[in-house]
């Protein structure tokens, strides 16, 4: 029986419990790596697999977590060290008498890609494909890429996978409050992955049963394909020396199984759990034959980007794709992209984010411009500073294929037509990138006039891509606006085209300005076509966001079409309207251009951050009073925001990299006038056995910020060369991180020794695990829930 086999038959599936409480427990010495203790102790990983299966576990996961070229030990290879793993716990199932399945376990590398992080997407798809070719090689059921915080590095694991194999994927990612750490929901996770066509999605660690309940019903109200959830046991807490999850088996058990109930089909357990726990967990469940998940009604495309997410289907609101970063007619921003720069491209990308647009359209393509090199750029640089998807458009398939990796989530490409090897080329990369795309109706040169042909050649065009293995949950069709000056009844043919594609499940979409080519007034042809095409189901438009009437019509059709609460939207928008005048407020969005310094750093812009400076010095500004009463305040009020959950990680990240590029500028210039200045130097490292720092370099890079000197110990750090290096640097402040519950406990170490020497430090303390109730425990000086609690404790030492 084969894992996915298994699925069909309904039933709840077990998967198994935490490893390195157990290695623990099994005599892992501190400061040993579980990488190096497995491939030394083989008998002792077989046991603790034994010890899952005889709980009752069908799913056994390979000791694999941290096996990328990231963060496996440099004597370790990590194709042989993979292939081994999967090995010894296939040896485990063979003796279990009954089907047992292995997960090829892939945990996260601890890096972002570009552009939030330095990492190559692709370097970042090729070390988990090394990972996963020693997965398979060593007999792998199904891939189980798990403990996910980022939906970029997520995309990436599941892209290497189907490169390297055809097994099934299971994908599980960590939310808290609600969110990934950089700011995805359950429901953008799972969009993106089932875009994918992953076979699983779910949700471990972070939480324990009762935390995680509310993330379980969101996949669940989703997810067209099963849902697994790994709860912790409990949330940590320090008892003497020893930090301990509090959810004993039984209790773990009876929180855990409703999950079942609610219609998750596999269940296990996270950090803190025993063979014990998934025993009593197998009870609980025990003359249960079926999982009932409630019913999902998929329609249309989804897209989305980290933080948010665009439904296009008939019953939806009507999508706006700007049109507007498209060199064609548009003189400045041909020749800014022959020069190889965007400015122009940001700032028609901002203008059409504040009237509205929630998808924008980006084509490149002007004469001597290489959009194999320029498309992936302009779109990195969007990534970094908007949070909506976008809408990779070009006829270059390559150019497609180039920008594809940088996209975090679910991007739209338009588009695949019936031109010869346009679906060859780009249907499989959609596929495997989870890239909803545009069918155009042409083949070859012929432009077909009737409804009935464009109908024929997408009913062909869809052939070809479920022939590939692409599923419709990808697919939009353009129902192809021809213009009515020259073929009088086009307008008629889009609606029949349309009601067809509506009746079928597709959404749809047009360029819109088409339809009124050659005619005047093509505002008014454009906006009453609009509403006609979405009374009979049209779902997306590629216009231009800011023409008046169109914002008017589509506006008001939020409205006739009840996706207006109250019209509530619309009042606000158009309480002093009046014929003829078009008195609208525009809105705002996340990422309009900096107008002054201060916005710069609220938005991030990392772009104009140095014009906007120099504009302030050229007009007397004085340096010290800019960082004091301009930087300081903006960055701070970044920190706010992020703390009230209207920024995340992104939007912390890019503005304090635009701070630090501002100040960096205002530098010399501020030692020129007062010499050097002496900031309170704080020392920063993850602690002896943790070979994590992504946390910790965010708080270092914040801190940087705000006034203080950083200096990075390094990653598995020992306590006393924690402590030699703040004594080498005067650092007044330490702040420790650790990601694991089993090395937080190295914190104390530290602590003692501040103390024990009365040296006049303080000590600070974060992580994904730490608690308030941890570090007062240990006497830490301070608990940092993130990065921005960190600089606020930093402040109250100096």
């Amino acid at each position: 029986m084969t894992f996915r086999q298994a699925l069909g038959l309904g039933r709840p599936l077990l998967l198994d419990g935490a490893m390195g409480t157990m290695l623990q427990a099994s005599g892992m010495p501190a400061g040993a790596t579980p990488e190096e203790f497995c491939m030394a102790n083989s008998d002792t990983l077989r046991g603790i697999h034994k010890a899952y299966l005889d709980a009752g576990v069908d799913l056994l996961t390979s000791c694999t977590f941290g096996g990328n070229i990231y963060k496996l030990p440099k004597s370790l290879d990590v194709f042989s060290f993979n292939r081994r793993m999967v090995e010894i716990a296939k040896e485990a199932a063979a003796q279990a008498g009954r089907p047992v399945f292995v997960a090829g376990n892939v945990g996260p590398t601890g890096h972002f890609a570009k552009p939030l992080g330095p990492v190559e997407p692709r370097d970042l798809i090729a070390a988990f494909a090394n990972q996963i070719r020693g997965l398979v090689e060593g007999g792998a059921d199904l891939i189980f890429i798990e403990t996910q915080f980022d939906l970029a590095e997520a995309r990436a694991a599941v892209a290497a996978a189907r490169q390297e194999c055809d097994l099934p994927v299971m994908v599980s990612m960590t939310f808290e409050q609600g969110v990934s750490l950089t700011g995805s929901t359950p429901a953008i996770f799972a969009e993106t992955m089932q875009n994918m066509g992953v076979d699983v999605v779910g949700t471990n660690c972070s939480l324990g049963p009762d935390q995680m309940l509310p993330v379980v019903q969101e996949l669940l109200g989703v997810c067209e394909c099963p849902v697994m959830a790994e709860p912790n046991a409990g949330l940590p807490e320090l008892r003497g020396n020893e930090t301990v999850f509090p959810l004993g088996p039984e209790d773990f058990a009876q929180k855990t199984a409703p999950f079942a109930h609610l219609g998750a089909r596999i269940l296990g357990g996270c950090c803190g759990t025993t063979p014990a726990h998934l025993a009593a967990l197998a009870q609980a469940l025990r003359g249960m034959d079926s999982v009932t998940p409630p019913p999902v009604s998929r329609k249309g495309i989804c897209l989305t980007n980290r933080s948010q997410m665009v439904r296009i289907a008939v019953g939806q609101p009507l999508t706006i794709i700007g049109e507007r970063i498209n060199p064609t007619g548009k003189k400045a921003l041909t020749q800014e992209l022959q020069a190889g720069a965007f400015d122009v491209a940001m700032q028609l990308a901002d203008a059409q984010i504040d009237a509205g647009a929630t998808v924008l359209d980006v084509n490149v393509g002007a004469p001597l411009v290489d959009e194999t090199q320029l498309l992936p750029e302009l779109v990195q640089r969007l990534v970094g500073r908007l949070p909506l998807p976008l809408s990779i458009d070009s006829s270059n398939a390559d150019a497609i294929a180039n920008a594809l990796p940088y996209c975090p989530g679910s991007f739209l490409v338009n588009s695949i037509s019936g031109e010869a090897g346009r679906m060859e080329a780009l249907g499989p990369l959609c596929r495997d990138f989870g890239a909803p795309f545009i069918l155009l109706p042409l083949q070859g040169a012929h432009l077909p006039e009737k409804a009935a042909e464009r109908i024929s050649t997408v009913e062909n065009l869809i052939e070809r891509a479920e022939g590939m293995g692409i599923s419709r949950r990808l697919m939009m069709v353009d129902i192809l606006a021809l213009a009515v000056s020259s073929s009088a009844d086009s307008a008629l043919q889009c609606l029949e085209m349309t009601r067809w594609c509506a009746a079928n499940g597709l959404p749809t979409t047009l360029g819109l300005s088409n339809l009124s080519f050659g005619l005047p007034a093509r505002e008014l042809l454009n906006s009453t076509f609009l509403s006609l095409a979405a009374g009979a189901g049209l779902t997306s438009c590629i216009a231009n966001p800011s023409a008046q009437r169109l914002r008017e019509a589509a506006d008001a059709l939020k409205v006739l079409c009840n996706h207006d609460a109250h019209a509530s939207s619309f009042i606000a928008s158009y309480s002093g309207w009046k014929p003829g005048e078009g008195t609208i407020q525009v809105r705002q969005g996340g990422g309009a251009a900096a107008k002054t310094l201060a916005e710069a750093v609220l938005n991030g812009d990392k772009e104009n951050v140095l014009t906007l400076l120099t504009a302030e010095l050229d007009a007397g500004a004085d340096p010290f009073t800019l960082v004091q009463e301009t930087l300081i305040p903006a960055i701070t009020e970044v920190g706010a925001r992020y703390e009230r959950r209207e920024y995340f990680l992104p939007q912390l990240i890019r503005a304090a990299e635009t701070m630090q590029t501002a100040f960096a500028h205002l530098k010399p210039l501020l030692e020129a006038g007062r010499g050097p200045e002496t900031r309170p130097v704080v020392v920063m490292a993850t602690v002896e056995g943790d070979i994590h720092d992504i946390g910790k370099n965010i708080v270092s890079l914040l801190l940087g910020n705000h006034g203080f000197d950083v200096v990075d110990a390094g990653k598995d750090v020992p306590a006393e060369a924690i402590v030699a290096c703040a004594l080498k640097h005067n650092a007044r402040i330490i702040g420790l991180s650790a990601l694991m519950t089993t090395t937080m406990v190295r914190m104390e170490d530290t602590i003692k020794i501040v103390r024990e020497r009365a040296l006049p430090i303080k000590v600070l303390v974060g992580g994904a695990a730490v608690t308030q109730a941890f570090a007062d425990a240990i006497g830490a000086d301070a608990y940092c829930a993130d990065a921005v609690g960190a600089v606020k404790a930093a402040k109250q030492f100096v």
